[in-house]
């Protein structure tokens, strides 16, 4: 049961976050790429990648920490389900050139963002 509040307290803050930082999607246009959900995928994968370098690496931060953290604050800040729901908004809009730099951009960025959390990790 534990565990279970703790992922449901770290989706919320995830996806209270997420709303927030989703709001740049009113303010910034090119191609139509929603900008709101590509900012919180990459983020998200960075800040994952650094959890789990730590993680790796230490006894810094434990097994329910790593729920919180990952689970619940990461997964409930990130979103595949947006994701793909803005890119068949894209499609059926004509704007296949968005949808596909969209995607590219979004699997780029992340791994980017993820393997450079890591590595971070090294540093320190």
């Amino acid at each position: 049961m534990k565990q279970l509040l703790l992922v449901g307290a770290g989706g919320f803050i995830g996806s209270v976050a997420r709303f927030w930082v989703s709001k740049l999607n009113i303010y910034i246009h090119f191609l139509s790429i929603p900008f709101g959900t590509l900012s919180v995928n990459v983020v998200g994968s960075f800040i994952i990648g650094i959890i789990t370098g730590i993680a790796s690496k230490s006894d810094l931060i434990s097994f329910n920490m790593r729920l919180f953290l990952m689970v619940g604050i990461c997964g409930g800040f990130t979103t595949f389900s947006s994701f793909t729901n803005e890119n068949l908004t894209l499609v059926q809009n004509g704007q296949f050139l968005s949808a596909l730099i969209y995607t590219g951009l979004s699997i780029f960025f992340g791994f980017v963002a993820v393997y450079l959390g890591f590595a971070i990790t090294n540093w320190f």
